[in-house]
């Protein structure tokens, strides 16, 4: 008896493989089971396999998105929608006719402000001006801030009175009151105040934004935090319901919240295998260690910010703050690493990095060399010899978001940590250089899209998409190639799954891609318009854009 035929051959365009470039390949049982010339794959055509023709298009590895929030982007699609670098104005005419279509009294929620956009820190009275009867909270670009009026302040007895929380901050006017932002831990309280999703809206956010991802190519990702929208039971339920109907297709590792301030967290990580699946591995912690360097000034900085902020002259407002305390943090990541869990952190400013990797090294230190390969995310300023450092480590760097390029968020960070500073925002050519793992995140809906494309193209330019006179960190910009294994090859890394997917060749998955063009071929400020064609997963066609054959 023959050895079977191929279940698929893609045949007539560009096929990116490991090695270079070939004319086409054959996919049996979901593994790719021949790489080759347009000779070498027909050879394994059978009666029923089933043969597509590119017609010109190319085929690539499917991408990964190592940091991402698919809830909170599916349900912020649905709320108060304030597009990112909106000014004042027309953030307060969306918000006030939003008001005009909700039920007297009801919540209104939704976002996204950064201050530089809109002048300035906003208060409470601004948004008490379109909407004193309704309770009001918006969060920022960032996700670590939010703007509430002054019903919103009072529904969550918010007052004069009323102390920072630990890892937070609820800013003030001269009088003492607060003024309407809160920072961190401060502006969950204000969340907590307000009504959260329901498990149907939660399933159908989820729904939309794992279709999303993959319109762009995006065959695996890791959930960045989960239960940051609707808590943590509500989100594993949806993604259990979804993966239980066949409708999570991609590969997804789930992120459980840790945090010394919320003991329930621990139950939900201790349960953490109640929630796998096939397609669905809850095998990673995520730990916030810092916020963001904008004008919040949140992100744990070595070097004091180059601006101010009003009544904040203390070593918070200089230097940011790191979330969790050393000792603490490091006894926590050795029990993970022990535990043979993944431990993913939230660290955006030098010092919070700095803390992540000390963190890394009592765990190698208390457990020995272990196969968690623990993952250090956002990485937005990180010092030279801890970029050295992280290889000996066998720590991760992923960068995120995709905000390497002009953007008003990126002026915000700007203006608070100095022009200096922000030419080595995202080192991702130092990291490199020291031959560190370096991955990439979108850390959707921080940014507007979620799309690879994009961030591809501007990890080479550092210029807006398409090309721009402005460029921010240019001198960390890398090659298309190296761009590239930040989505496949280095990332399969970091999931544990390089033997299974990342690459094209005989005996990896078939988790494959098509897209409209060669992006090494095109011009480098057009690789942001590609388009996805068709997607397959271990050869299952899960995105279809060209008409099948007759």
């Amino acid at each position: 008896m023959g050895e079977p035929y191929a279940d698929l051959i893609l045949v007539g365009g560009d096929v990116k493989t490991a090695s270079g470039w070939a004319e086409g390949l054959a996919v049996r049982a979901g593994v790719i089971e021949t790489v080759g010339t347009r000779a070498d794959v027909l050879r394994r055509r059978g009666p029923e396999t089933r043969v597509r023709d590119l017609a010109g298009d190319t085929v690539l590895p499917g991408l990964h998105d190592l940091h991402v929030h698919p809830v909170y982007a599916g349900v912020r699609e649905r709320r108060c929608k304030i597009p990112q670098g909106s000014d004042l104005a027309t953030t307060l005419r969306i918000v006030a006719e939003h008001v005009r279509r909700t039920a007297p009294g009801a919540w209104v929620l939704g976002g996204q402000w950064d201050a530089y956009a809109l002048g300035g820190t906003p208060d409470r009275t601004m948004l008490d001006s379109v909407a004193p009867g309704h309770p009001v909270l918006l969060e920022d670009t960032s996700g670590h801030s939010s703007w509430a009026n002054s019903a919103a302040l009072r529904i969550a007895g918010v007052g004069p009175g009323t102390p920072d929380p630990a890892g937070g901050i609820f800013e003030r006017d001269a009088a003492g009151r607060p003024s309407g932002i809160q920072r961190e831990t401060a502006a969950d309280l204000l969340a907590a105040s307000a009504p959260r999703p329901d498990d149907d809206e939660v399933e159908a956010a989820l729904e939309w934004a794992l279709g999303e991802m993959l319109s762009y190519g995006i065959t695996s990702f890791t959930e960045a935090a989960v239960g940051f929208t609707a808590g943590p039971r509500a989100e594993l339920r949806a993604y259990t319901r979804l993966a239980a109907r066949g409708t999570v297709r991609q590969r997804v590792r789930l992120s459980l919240v840790w945090s010394p301030y919320d003991p329930t967290c621990e139950d939900v990580i201790a349960h953490r295998n109640l929630y796998a699946s096939d397609r669905v591995t809850p095998d990673c912690v995520k730990i916030f260690l810092d916020g963001v360097p904008t004008d919040s000034h949140t992100a744990a900085m070595l070097e004091p910010y180059a601006d101010t902020v009003a009544g904040r002259g203390d070593e918070a407002g200089r230097h940011g703050m790191l979330v969790v305390a050393p000792a603490v943090l490091d006894q926590a990541v050795t029990r993970f690493d022990r535990m043979g869990i993944t431990v993913k952190f939230h660290a955006a400013g030098d010092a919070a990095v700095r803390a992540a990797l000390d963190a890394i090294e009592a765990a190698r230190t208390a457990n020995g060399h272990s196969p968690c390969m623990h993952n250090v995310g956002h990485c937005t300023f990180v010092s030279k010899p801890d970029i050295e450092r992280a290889t000996r480590l066998g720590a991760t760097f992923e960068v995120s978001p995709y905000l390497w390029r002009p953007s008003p968020i990126c002026s915000d960070i700007a203006a608070a940590v100095g022009r200096e500073a922000v030419e080595r925002a995202w080192p991702v050519r130092e990291m490199l250089d020291a031959r560190a793992l370096v991955v990439a995140g979108s850390d959707w809906c921080v940014v507007p899209s979620v799309s690879p494309w994009s961030a591809m193209e501007t990890l080479v330019t550092r210029q807006e998409p398409g090309g721009s006179t402005d460029r921010f960190g240019a001198s960390q910009a890398i090659g298309l190639e190296e761009a590239f294994d930040l989505f496949t090859v280095n990332s399969a890394r970091q999931e544990g799954m390089a033997h299974r997917v990342g690459r094209i060749e005989p005996g990896m998955l078939a988790d494959i891609i098509v897209v409209d063009r060669n992006p090494f071929e095109v011009p480098i400020t057009q690789v942001h318009a590609t388009e996805v064609r068709m997607v397959f997963i271990e050869g299952e066609q899960v995105v279809r854009e060209r008409p099948e054959p007759d």
